[in-house]
């Protein structure tokens, strides 16, 4: 049953042993500044003992406060932080599971004083400033030394996160790169800062995969669509990715009624997988609601993906592949898409995340792990 769902494969030259990955997933689990929290543990604890090959620590900053999302960002951008990610990478490991780090900068949708971005795009009410050249290297060289710590506090691969409409999206984006510079214009040139980024990567940590979150489609009349990703992602395969994690969306159209409704389809990203896989020689990773066993099997099968990713399914269910490869997949508690988005009211409210879904006891254990 599922035989390609619980088959082994290769990613970056390290074994998984099924192709079950967990996709990255903002909680507001770290502590205050960014710190591993003792919450932020016990959710990986959960998360790498659920049987999922691969997990993926969502969206740890590589410039605080500066590129922060929130002051629950989890940090990577200092030696302080090692040790905790030395734990947290452990807590991982310690279940057997691919410990992966995502390093980001949020550009624009950063929650600092001063966002900056590739241009002048308003954001919410609020207008970041134009990135000269050198701060431009700065981040590089950040995102480069935010790899290496990953890499020395034992993460087995680092994830690039280009995704969501954050700053390496941004770059790539014409709706908001709008640079007359050698980094705007082309395609060519709006890919320049990212690729330059990878190879600044790939430079300083050596022999240690490097992924990436790719978006393929913003879903906006003006933004990045296939038609441009598409060549972005060979470019991403030929310079050595170790993987693409396709998405699509950003804060800007999650929220649009049509997306809205289209998020609820299960595997509604696939297809942006599939189309991306066509052109790279690099294994594919989609997310996007996978509740079920079929549909994740149908995914590998029809070739849209190598490896499915689950994020709020295996938050809501961390049981979710033991029950699905044991043949008990009534018993999956499941995200349910009429709670009008609990966890994300709480995130926008400076809380933790919890699932109307989950027990009494489960929702009391973290509020009492919360600082």
């Amino acid at each position: 049953m599922y035989s390609h769902l619980f088959s082994p494969m290769s990613v970056g030259g390290i074994d998984l042993a099924n192709r079950i990955a967990m996709a990255p997933l903002y909680l507001g689990y770290a502590g205050e500044g960014g710190t591993v929290s003792p919450l932020l543990l016990e959710h990986y604890r959960l998360m790498s003992a659920s049987g999922a090959a691969l997990i993926t620590v969502e969206n740890a900053t590589v410039d605080h406060p500066q590129g922060s999302g929130s002051n629950r960002t989890l940090r990577a951008d200092t030696d302080d932080n090692l040790d905790g990610l030395t734990k947290l990478k452990e807590t991982i490991k310690g279940n057997g599971a691919i410990a992966c780090l995502q390093i980001n900068h949020a550009g624009r949708f950063a929650g600092s004083e001063d966002p900056v971005a590739p241009s002048e795009v308003d954001t919410f009410g609020r207008t970041p400033h134009a990135l000269s050249v050198n701060e431009m290297e700065d981040i590089r060289d950040k995102f480069a030394d935010a790899a290496l710590r990953a890499k020395r506090a034992g993460f087995d691969m680092v994830e690039l996160h280009g995704g969501t409409g954050y700053l390496l999206a941004q770059f790539i984006s014409p709706r908001t790169n709008r640079r007359t510079d050698d980094y705007g214009g082309s395609l060519e040139k709006r890919m320049r800062f990212p690729l330059e980024v990878l190879k600044a990567v790939k430079s300083r940590v050596g022999n240690f995969p490097v992924g990436y979150r790719f978006l393929a489609d913003e879903w906006l009349p003006d933004g990045l669509a296939l038609e441009e990703s598409k060549p972005f992602a060979e470019e991403l395969s030929k310079a050595g990715v170790a993987y693409l994690s396709v998405m699509g969306g950003t804060y800007e159209s999650f929220g649009l009624p049509e997306i809205v409704k289209k998020s609820q389809s299960e595997g509604y990203m696939a297809d942006l997988a599939g189309e991306i896989r066509k052109g790279v020689s690099v294994p594919v990773i989609t997310a996007g609601r996978i509740a079920t066993g079929g549909t994740a099997e149908r995914i590998l099968e029809d070739g849209q993906a190598d490896i499915v990713g689950l994020a709020r399914v295996l938050w809501v269910d961390p049981e979710w592949p033991q029950k699905v490869k044991q043949g008990r997949e009534e018993e999956i508690i499941h995200c349910d898409p009429e709670c009008e988005d609990v966890c994300m009211q709480l995130l926008m409210q400076g809380k933790p995340a919890y699932c109307p879904q989950w027990p009494p006891d489960k929702t009391q254990r973290l509020k009492e792990l919360f600082q």
